[in-house]
């Protein structure tokens, strides 16, 4: 054998190893270190505002005991929606949220940005909340807040991971909340009047009862992180199945009506990715966003460590006789081809 190939071998089979067990890096892979120094950012929302791209996510806790207490929501900024920086902070700030806020679902109303989020730290008592903004990182809250926790001997009372859509004269809200035992996570549907102010007095329930629960093996005890959009006269709502590194995984269910949904696929749209890849512990709580030239991208959050970092980030869908696809080879977003 050549002698310089047998110097160089041991150096080039660490290498292999090596980059073996290195997650592969997505084109947009971003994370928040600001807060306890490793990188973690969870539940993405995504708007185009201003001139650029706001993302909206969750922050963990702060291991700085002079922060303030809890969970947080992040704000970063892009002109590529590949690249981002962060931009500021959304702080807890009412009585309701001083154990923390999470997951800001962004959404903009004759020409102003409504922001709504759940407070956490609280178990059963967590619950819906409303806050404003013109320039999106300056937010007022809702004083009637929080808005929303659901009643009724079906639920546990508690309501979090927090969407919105505009549907005809109202603006449908969908959120995860648990059975009575706390065990099965599940969505339900609450509506206000579009030119509400979405206080506290202007929801409704729109049934009885969840909207989508778990019933297919991929998706264990869980559907939760509602995301949905409107086409034509139909809403489609990404969701995640399975709990946090279960794995959860991405499914998409459609509706006429915005209360009774089917299901699109028997497998996950997008599952976790296999060992060795960013998402290995989970692909999950997914954040649709459909761009001015109509081009729809649906951000997520993942792992490869059972949750000891998070990262954000995204695929191109494509749409096809009325069904979602993910673009695996996008020019913006390629992304190694996943087998459900």
């Amino acid at each position: 054998m050549n002698m310089t190939l047998i110097r160089i071998l041991p150096c080039l089979l660490t290498f292999i190893a090596s980059a073996a067990e290195t997650p592969q890096r997505p084109a947009m892979y971003f994370g928040d270190d600001t807060r306890h120094g490793r990188p973690f950012a969870k539940d993405p929302s995504v708007i185009r505002f201003g001139g650029r791209y706001l993302l909206y996510y969750s922050m963990a806790p702060s291991t700085n005991k002079a922060a303030p207490k809890g969970w947080a929501i992040g704000i970063a900024e892009s002109r590529d929606l590949v690249n981002w920086k962060k931009a500021g902070e959304i702080l807890p700030e009412q009585e309701c949220e001083k154990n923390g806020i999470v997951n800001g679902r962004i959404i903009l109303l004759d020409g102003k940005l409504h922001l709504f989020y759940n407070t956490y730290g609280n178990r059963a008592k967590d619950a819906l909340c409303h806050a404003t903004s013109t320039d999106g990182l300056r937010f007022t809250r809702n004083p009637t807040n929080p808005v929303w926790h659901p009643t009724g001997d079906w639920n546990n009372g508690r309501a979090i991971d927090v969407d919105v859509v505009e549907w005809r004269d109202r603006l449908i809200m969908y959120y995860a909340t648990r059975d009575p035992e706390g065990k099965i996570q599940m969505l339900h549907a609450i509506a206000a009047p579009r030119k509400s102010g979405f206080g506290r007095s202007d929801w409704k329930s729109l049934c009885d009862g969840p909207v989508l629960k778990p019933e297919l093996p991929w998706e264990t005890k869980c559907i939760e992180a509602p995301s949905v959009i409107k086409r034509g006269d139909t809403l489609y709502l990404f969701y995640g199945g399975g709990y946090n590194n279960d794995p959860q995984q991405i499914g998409c269910a459609v509706s006429k009506d915005g209360v009774h949904f089917q299901r699109l696929f028997r497998e996950p749209l997008i599952p976790n990715g296999p060992p060795g890849d960013w998402n290995a512990s989970e692909t999950g709580h997914p954040g649709v966003f459909t761009d001015t030239d109509g081009r729809t991208y649906l951000f997520v959050q993942g792992n490869s460590d059972r949750g000891h970092t998070w990262f954000l980030s995204c695929y191109e869908i494509g749409w096809r006789d009325g069904r979602p696809f993910v673009i695996w080879d996008s020019p913006k977003f390629p992304m190694k081809r996943l087998t459900p």
